[in-house]
């Protein structure tokens, strides 16, 4: 896959937002009359575009009769040990970031707690976060094969 896409309601806020998941901007553009950007980390690509007059995303995450894509998910297996120890580092970093500088951060909002998940053979921990727009992000390691 090349890339995926999200629609921001201010760019320069979400930019912000992957770059503390270890996201880097590799091209910026605009699209049209919007601003966007490619942004590469955790092994993949995303593309940011700026949406003029936005509208509140559905919640795919809360809604169990949503339909249409549900979230991005960033394998953390071999970058960390601790999928909670990473959330509340990352959970403190935004607090700390968001009352600095409240135009540009808000408290990281925590869709599910680390909890594991077994699917087929493996045994997964995972936990979702939404971004800055409120779209859900699932970040998971592989505790056994």
């Amino acid at each position: 896959m090349h890339h995926a896409s999200i629609r921001t309601a201010n760019i320069h806020q979400a930019i912000a937002f992957y770059e503390l998941l270890d996201f880097t901007v590799k091209e910026r553009f605009t699209t049209g009359y919007t601003l966007a950007c490619w942004m590469e980390g955790l092994g993949g690509r995303i593309e940011l575009i700026q949406i003029p007059e936005p509208k509140p995303a559905p919640d795919a995450f809360g809604d169990e009769h949503y339909v249409g894509y549900y979230h991005l998910s960033f394998d953390l297996s071999d970058r960390i040990s601790d999928l909670a120890l990473w959330l509340t580092a990352l959970k403190t970093k935004l607090s700390e970031l968001s009352q600095k500088d409240p135009s540009q951060f808000s408290p990281l909002t925590i869709l599910l707690e680390p909890q594991q998940q077994m699917i087929g053979h493996t045994v997964y921990e995972v936990a979702f976060i939404a971004d800055c727009d409120g779209l859900p992000l699932e970040f998971l390691r592989i505790l056994k094969q």
